[in-house]
């Protein structure tokens, strides 16, 4: 049997449990997600869990892998949702801006990606903004080394972007990679995997757990896209007591409002931008400007001024989508409230 602290359980959560809590519930850390309920693991071992319809409709931010509930004495059923540390998430694809969580609870975020064409800088931006936001370490792990001539070329580039973010590059299938990750990866940290379909994220998990527990598929060889092998987030335990989430390859992130993420990665051209002459530069052909300054002197790619202005924009309309929707839901409430308070009044 695990303990707590084994298993991920840190005084942030212990401070928001009573005496009370623990009378009636015992904590367990949710490793799976599934249409009929939660598959959880704790102190008592592994089971399955459901979550009252009542609950879920109260959370501000659906139940993911890696968070811990109260688990009922009683029943095998989730009694409250403890507050995480962190959260990666993301908005929906497409013109749904619901947010969707990624994994919770995280101390480092493994960015994957391949020495092919799947590398991209501006992508690897995305991510490391969203990791950043979340106050989760990332460190960036390029795969397919021994499948690349000169795979020193994708390290340097991904060292370009000028962040802390550590950048690695390995085998995904070479044992030796277990060793290139331990300090990320001791007893009770929880770290996750995220890229794009076909990088080697589940090849890594497998490599790690030594199993063959997640299915693998190999890429598209006209464009090195990826097929798509996992299909939910899981949780797994690592035989030196870390655990890991591997999650679903996604072909696009779209970022919620991350500006403090941003802030973080773009840290260069926001040191530049306070340089600028006048305080609302655009950047764009206004004079002193520092930023096109640096640029024309080659010490900043203008693909970084890009990013930086395509993810800003972005930051900003999933800012303004989630006051909107809260707006509208305050209003919905309002409006029930008074609906019942009519009902109410004519029963009288």
């Amino acid at each position: 049997m695990a303990s707590l602290s084994h298993l991920g359980w840190r005084s942030f959560h212990s401070q928001q449990l009573t005496l009370e809590d623990l009378e009636t519930a015992y904590p367990a850390r949710v490793s799976g997600v599934h249409r009929s309920g939660l598959a959880v693991v704790s102190e008592q071992g592994t089971s399955s869990v459901t979550v009252p319809p009542r609950l879920l409709e109260s959370l501000e931010l659906p139940i993911t892998v890696g968070d811990w509930v109260l688990i009922e004495h009683a029943a095998p059923r989730v009694q409250r949702v403890i507050a995480p540390y962190s959260v990666i998430k993301r908005h929906a694809a497409g013109t749904d801006h619901r947010l969707q969580t990624i994994a919770a609870n995280l101390d480092t975020l493994f960015v994957v990606t391949s020495c092919n064409d799947d590398f991209n800088p501006s992508r690897l931006e995305r991510y490391l903004a969203v990791a950043f936001e979340a106050q989760v370490e990332p460190v960036i792990v390029i795969t397919k080394a021994d499948q690349c001539d000169n795979p020193a070329s994708f390290i340097n580039e991904a060292n370009a972007l000028g962040t802390t973010a550590a950048v690695i590059a390995v085998n995904a299938m070479d044992i030796t990679t277990a060793a290139a990750l331990e300090q990320w990866l001791q007893p009770g940290q929880t770290v996750a995997f995220v890229g794009s379909s076909g990088v080697g994220k589940s090849t890594l998990v497998n490599t790690l757990t030594g199993n063959t527990q997640q299915a693998t598929g190999g890429i598209r060889e006209d464009d090195s896209k990826g097929r798509h092998t996992t299909t939910s987030r899981e949780m797994f335990a690592l035989h030196g007591g870390a655990w890991v989430i591997d999650t679903p390859g996604m072909r696009e992130l779209k970022i919620g409002a991350v500006e403090a993420g941003l802030r973080t990665v773009f840290d260069n051209i926001e040191t530049l931008a306070a340089q600028c002459r006048f305080r609302d530069c655009k950047h764009e052909s206004e004079a002193g400007c520092a930023v096109l300054a640096a640029i024309a002197a080659g010490q900043l790619d203008p693909r970084r001024l890009a990013s930086y202005r395509k993810l800003q924009r972005e930051a900003a309309l999933a800012e303004m989508s989630t006051r909107e929707r809260r707006a509208r839901d305050r209003s919905f409430g309002r409006m029930a409230s008074s609906a019942m308070k009519v009902k109410e009044k004519n029963k009288r």
